[in-house]
């Protein structure tokens, strides 16, 4: 971001990025940053992509799979994902989490 500005979180407008996942999203040319709340029993398939991604739990127990490996993450417990590696999860309880992707996420700058 060649000129830095301050923004207010609570104007950034909450989108559902998957059923039962709703974020507030913030991009820099380089970075998303998405803060995520999720409801007990919800999940995204196993996918990949080409972003490196690091998954924080905030608050709740996610459960994440990694290249086959389910791991139960709870409070404090984070996660790193190498670019195209398979993975997926479900909020075993509510839930909330940030993930970090890099490069930027320009599908979700995209969402409306």
């Amino acid at each position: 971001m060649e000129n830095p500005v301050f923004f207010n979180f609570d104007d950034i407008v909450v989108k559902e990025i998957a059923p039962g996942f709703f974020s507030k999203l913030i991009h820099t040319d380089t970075n998303t940053v998405n803060f995520i709340e999720v409801a007990a029993g919800c999940s995204v398939p196993l996918h990949r992509h080409i972003h490196e991604q690091m998954s924080f739990v905030i608050d709740g127990i996610f459960e994440m799979t990694i290249n086959g490996e389910p791991r139960n993450l709870d409070k404090g417990q984070y996660c790193i994902i190498p670019s195209n590696v398979e993975h997926g999860g479900v909020a075993i309880t509510d839930c909330r989490l940030i993930d970090i992707f890099s490069p930027a996420r320009e599908d979700y700058r995209s969402l409306k």
